[in-house]
């Protein structure tokens, strides 16, 4: 419970002795303190939210600018923040915009919509190329600290893979609420440790912090791994498919999505079929066969699917792909594909964690091969054309554009209420939200402008 926003929100409706009264009671259902201590916790948090308040009585109109937000009155689940859809996308390459606004110069930004970022350095002559890239914990798995720091790993060090990048650290970003239990912290970081230790990139750097300080109450977990890669080649980007291409597919057996989708779902036993670095040895494979440099691009098949990955693609680079149906259900490990048929879980529409790769055919027959002397199966699903469709041809012959939904498949049952269907107003919200990003680069650039004339 975060009791700062509570009263934030009550004290503007409430007299302060209500809110102090309702608030004191609910600091009691989470600590083990009597009513008077409850109550002057509860006024100690309305006294400083008070003081904050007054920054509205400011005869500093650039502080008060910078203080507050710029507000999108639209909410993170309102616009399916997080959800891997339509959404999620839209508010993502606003974030990119600000980003590219610094004009800072990456070689690969976030405008690019990839896997992780790359910087290109040049030492003593010999071009380097840095890639990094950063995944957060599924959010349901809180309560399974080693599960979700598993996963997160592999996922963060998926991202510098198939960027063509050779993983060289781990980093780790720990935050657990007021009333977590200290062991989450290290079974999560042991989780993180299992994946270090199997495929030997050492752990170099982290934080730990309380979720919220003493403003945040109960013990939910959330955090982030990234990842360091550096490599002596260009980076493996989307942005490098060509026509006449061939897609090739691994193995999927999903990550932290298809993890919760069995435990929420009590079919423990698929949650054993997540826990490998197939991802990583197939990328390892190819580095080793020296086949990165005419690899076109790589990606791995996580957000909101192949159906979102195969759109980002095709926006990315103004091609088409075409997919078969049959081809691609093929390349999920059969008991996951199981859990996901017999819980009408659309297969494109959540993340599998394959390692997808776009070569040209004579590249791809020898990525396929030593793909597959790696002991991770393999397979051609597609190939890229220049349509600018992302499209699948079904079983029956049939052909389906590939679009992401509002949201990516729902794979438990709150998100199945929830639903996917795009709202009626989603292109106001996406107004609002475009308005938003655009006063916080104009306060970004008043900022840094300001700084330097100081």
């Amino acid at each position: 419970m975060d009791i700062e926003g509570f009263a934030r929100d009550k004290i503007q409706k409430n007299n302060h002795d209500v809110v102090e009264s309702i608030l004191a009671d609910r600091i009691m259902e989470y600590k083990e303190i009597n009513h008077d201590n409850a109550r002057l916790m509860a006024r100690a948090v309305l006294e400083e939210v008070t003081n904050t308040l007054k920054i509205h009585e400011s005869e500093d109109e650039f502080l008060k600018e910078i203080i507050g937000f710029n507000e999108a009155q639209v909410g993170m689940g309102e616009m399916g923040v997080g959800s891997r859809g339509a959404g999620d996308f839209f508010v993502h390459r606003k974030i990119a915009e600000i980003v590219a606004s610094t004009q800072t110069g990456a070689l690969i930004n976030p405008t690019a919509q990839d896997d992780g970022g790359v910087v290109k350095s040049t030492i003593k002559g010999e071009d380097v190329y840095i890639t990094t890239a950063v995944d957060g914990i599924h959010s349901r798995l809180s309560e399974y600290p080693f599960l979700g720091g598993f996963h997160v790993a592999r996922a963060s060090l998926r991202d510098v893979c198939v960027m063509g990048s050779d993983p060289v650290a781990i980093i780790s970003d720990l935050h657990l609420a007021d009333d977590g239990d200290v062991g989450k912290l290290f079974d999560f970081t042991a989780g993180v440790a299992a994946v270090s230790e199997l495929v030997n990139v050492p752990i170099v750097a982290g934080s730990t912090l309380r979720v919220g300080g003493d403003m945040v109450l109960g013990d939910r977990l959330v955090s982030a791994v990234g990842s360091i890669g550096v490599s002596p080649y260009p980076p493996t980007a989307r942005k490098r498919a060509e026509a006449g291409d061939i897609i090739l597919l691994t193995e999927g057996s999903g990550g932290g999505t298809i993890t919760t989708t069995a435990i929420y779902h009590g079919l423990f036993d698929v949650v054993w079929e997540t826990m490998d670095i197939n991802f990583i040895q197939a990328s390892e494979a190819i580095m080793h066969a020296g086949l990165l440099p005419e690899v076109h691009a790589m990606t791995d098949v996580t957000n909101g699917g192949l159906r979102g990955d195969a759109h980002e693609i095709a926006t990315t680079t103004g091609l088409g792909m075409e997919f078969s149906h049959e081809k691609i259900r093929q390349m999920i490990n059969p008991k996951v594909l199981d859990m996901l048929d017999s819980l009408n879980i659309d297969p494109l529409g959540v993340s599998v964690d394959s390692l997808m790769i776009i070569a040209p055919e004579d590249v791809a027959r020898k990525v396929e091969k030593v793909i597959s002397q790696s002991g991770v199966r393999v397979s051609e699903i597609g190939e890229v054309d220049n349509t600018g469709v992302p499209r699948m041809i079904k079983d029956d012959g049939g052909v389906e554009e590939l679009k992401p939904l509002f949201r990516e498949a729902a794979y438990t049952k709150i998100k199945k209420l929830v639903g996917d269907t795009t709202p009626e107003d989603f292109e106001l919200m996406k107004e609002k939200v475009e308005k938003a990003a655009q006063e916080s680069i104009h306060k970004k650039n008043k900022v840094v402008k300001a700084i330097r004339d100081n």
